[in-house]
């Protein structure tokens, strides 16, 4: 893309430019600031829109019973079992049955404070349901 062609749309960035690279008149790449593309913004949106709607089904899940709140948690924080459990230095299977919620009501206070470190919450925090006073 020649320097003279990148976009300067309006984007996610919200008005900050970022560095593209593209070819000057003498075929060199260098830098150029852009303030995003449109393409880039939809698609950006879309895939906002699935979050919402995963974690959305997830909070479900939780209300009714048959997931924990930390399985909340770590769809927020666009994680999965395996990363979760890399992240805390627990076995998967482990991580995989404290997302049964009379297993995750049981674990001690030393394993909350691991989920909590690996997902940036505090215990209090990991415990509820965000916009419940579950």
């Amino acid at each position: 893309m020649k320097a003279s062609e990148v976009p300067q749309d309006d984007s996610i960035l919200e008005g900050r430019r970022r560095a593209c690279y593209a070819e000057d008149a003498q075929g060199r790449y260098v830098v150029v600031a852009s303030r995003g593309w449109e393409v880039e913004r939809i698609v950006n949106e879309h895939a906002r829109d699935a979050l919402r709607e995963e974690l959305e089904a997830v909070r479900l899940q939780v209300v009714a019973g048959k997931a924990s709140v930390l399985a909340y948690h770590m769809t927020a924080c666009q994680m999965d079992y395996r990363l979760l459990a890399a992240n805390t230095g627990l076995a998967r299977f482990r991580v995989r049955r404290h997302l049964r919620p009379r297993t995750f009501a049981r674990l001690p206070p030393r394993v909350l404070e691991r989920y909590g470190r690996a997902l940036g919450l505090p215990v209090e925090a990991l415990l509820r349901l965000p916009g419940t006073d579950r």
